[in-house]
């Protein structure tokens, strides 16, 4: 893993929102909560979208309820619904993502993300994601090394790791936010829509910032790779692009490789 030095002020001057949208992670919820909670970072506004959880998630929340600035539980109508309320309730300079399956890799990654951005002058910042075994945070599944960000390099299947991705709020109140049309592959149109359509400033940050729970096995059946696959086509159609004769083909092939990556 590559180490990436940055100096970190001790006056913050960017605010930082962080969403988590969650339903029914009682298992899983009180970890992520904890990752934000143990960030020295001071400046972080941290936002829950339930969407009327029944299996006790409330419960947790509720016992964290000091650390989080804002909450709302109600039903909605997918995860891209929530994380739209999410953002019409962040007031920070930067967003950020962090389901209820996931954790920060360490408590300074928030403090290296501002520092990122202060010293890059980047609209988006991204790192690397792990995928870790839900019972055992320890043992790593998948590594997913995203690398450095070229133009051009989502002709080539190419798409950083969603959780990873922050973005300046200025950017989505001029770009706009999820396209809930999808249902799939919104997280994919999104940073389509913002790097390689509008050209967005970005900075990578080479070193892991988020590890996601799996139940071990994937949860991708064909059916829904095929689904999947007809959405990440819809991406380019919305935004008037044209993927490569195998842009969408080679995209899901990159990902066999993050499991030989420790």
């Amino acid at each position: 893993m590559h180490n990436t030095q940055y100096t970190i002020h001790t006056i913050p001057v960017l605010k930082i929102s962080i969403i988590t949208v969650c339903y029914n992670n009682v298992d899983t919820l009180e970890d992520t909560i904890k990752s934000v909670q143990s960030q020295t970072y001071p400046n972080i506004e941290y936002i829950i979208v339930d969407g009327a959880s029944t299996d006790g998630t409330s419960g947790i929340i509720d016992k964290y309820k000091n650390s989080i600035a804002k909450f709302v539980s109600e039903k909605d109508a997918g995860i891209y619904f929530a994380i739209n309320k999410g953002l019409k309730m962040a007031t920070g300079d930067v967003i950020g993502l962090l389901h209820g399956d996931d954790f920060y890799s360490d408590n300074s990654i928030i403090a290296k993300v501002a520092a990122a951005f202060d010293k890059s002058g980047a609209d988006c910042v991204y790192g690397d994601l792990q995928y870790v075994e839900r019972n055992n945070p320890d043992k790593i599944t998948r590594s997913w090394v995203a690398g450095q960000y070229r133009t051009g390099l989502f002709l080539k299947g190419w798409m950083p790791p969603h959780p990873t991705f922050f973005i300046k709020k200025e950017c989505i109140q001029k770009y706009g936010d999820y396209n809930t049309t999808l249902r799939q592959a919104s997280d994919y149109e999104f940073m389509l829509r913002m790097l390689h359509k509008n050209n967005l400033k970005v900075h990578y940050l080479p070193e892991v910032i988020v590890k996601m729970k799996t139940g071990g096995i994937s949860n991708k059946t064909l059916t829904g790779r095929i689904k999947n696959n007809i959405e990440d086509r819809r991406a380019w159609k919305i935004n008037n692009l044209r993927p490569g004769f195998l842009t969408l083909f080679i995209k899901p092939l990159g990902k066999i490789g993050q499991f030989f990556k420790r």
